[in-house]
């Protein structure tokens, strides 16, 4: 590891997980210069919430992220979303309600950070590749910055994500097969000189997501025992691991949670390593699922997802595709309502929740309103 250097109010540079290269912050460079390798963060995140915030939202923990002095900080109000005791059986778990930030996702904590540097850089212009859900937040908060935003798409993404994409003025590009050729393709877009905003390459959306970690520590006012979160590109379990081992180098907790990862069984590549090590790789597919934020065959930050969760004495679990929308209509009737990619880890609780330590907390990532219209309806509902 490098010696971590700050940058003004942000905790540090980046360096190369490779190679170890230090690279600035204040840099959209999205493989390092030396060797290609993936950016991440060299060490904890500096702790240290302000009691108030001017624009309220994830902005007091501005210490805590990746962002040049004296910038500007670009808003929606994401943040702060609630933290809802549930029971099952004789036990109390917590979902920690994400699908309730501003654009209907998780995302926004990373894509506030990641436009506010932009905007502090004076990019003008920028491309994104997304199933739907980054696409949407990274539109609406490029709007708010006056930011014109092209956003790659798989023909495949459902409807409303990519009519949502489109009301924040964002030119939407599908593009024909799977989710890896929408990848490729904004690449071959970025050729040109245009920002490259990748919340997948890029690792400052993972100190946005830190501060979903920071919330629920402050809202359980203890660590929690276990998170569980949908698994993709593995950002988000990522973000949350680096925000509780941020905590724990700041002395507030004295222990990190067990992580668990859970992934569709039709397109799990993370899960089947970890069960059966190298040659799971032979099992990984990117096969249909209705869980389509989650459908990632080749996840970028794969191993240091592997890391995080076995080092914090966790697991990847894959549920099956019969169990999803079951999943998330058991979800609805407790007055939750997410689109599948949230669900799989209601689907996952009850084969895990007996070895797992209180509290538990699951992450709600996405908005039942994202795919309303290309999903079957809750049995319940009347034709």
């Amino acid at each position: 590891m490098t010696d971590r250097g700050k940058i003004g109010d942000g905790p540090q540079d980046f360096c190369c997980t490779a190679c170890g290269r230090a690279s600035p912050a204040v840099n959209l460079d999205y493989r390092c210069r030396a060797c290609g390798g993936i950016l991440g963060f060299a060490g904890p995140l500096p702790y240290d919430p302000a009691p108030q915030a001017r624009g309220g939202g994830i902005e007091r923990f501005r210490v805590s992220l990746p962002l040049p002095p004296g910038g500007g900080w670009i808003s929606l109000g994401e943040g702060g979303t609630p933290l809802l005791p549930i029971a099952v059986g004789q036990r109390t778990v917590y979902a920690k309600c994400e699908y309730l930030n501003p654009t209907g996702s998780f995302k926004d904590r990373g894509s506030s950070v990641l436009v506010s540097l932009l905007a502090a850089m004076g990019v003008r212009e920028a491309v994104e590749d997304s199933s739907g859900n980054a696409g949407a937040s990274f539109a609406a908060y490029a709007a708010r910055a006056g930011i014109r935003a092209r956003i790659f798409v798989p023909q495949s993404a459902s409807g409303p994500k990519r009519l949502q994409i489109a009301a924040y003025g964002a030119e939407v590009v599908p593009v024909p097969g799977p989710r890896s050729a929408a990848a490729q393709a904004v690449q071959e877009a970025a050729v040109g000189g245009v920002a490259y905003a990748s919340h997948a390459y890029l690792p400052h959306g993972l100190a946005g997501y830190a501060t979903a970690a920071f919330e629920i520590f402050e809202q359980l006012g203890e660590a929690p025992g276990s998170v569980v979160v949908p698994v993709g590109q593995g950002g988000l379990l990522l973000g949350l691991a680096l925000g509780f081992e941020s905590l724990l180098a700041a002395g507030r907790i004295a222990r990190g949670p067990r992580l668990l990862g859970v992934q569709a069984r039709a397109c799990a590549p993370i899960w089947a390593v970890h069960a059966y090590g190298a040659a799971g790789l032979a099992l990984a597919r990117e096969g249909d699922t209705l869980a389509e934020g989650i459908r990632i065959a080749q996840p970028l930050r794969g191993d240091a997802v592997l890391r995080a969760v076995e080092q914090s004495g966790g697991s990847m679990l894959a549920v099956d595709e019969e169990d999803i929308l079951p999943a998330r209509d058991a979800l609805g009737r407790c007055g939750l309502y997410v689109e599948p990619t949230s669900a799989v880890v209601w689907a996952a609780l009850p084969d895990a929740l007996a070895s797992l330590p209180d509290p538990v907390v699951f992450l709600l990532t996405g908005s039942g309103l994202k795919a309303a219209s290309t999903l079957p309806a809750n049995p319940g509902v009347r034709q």
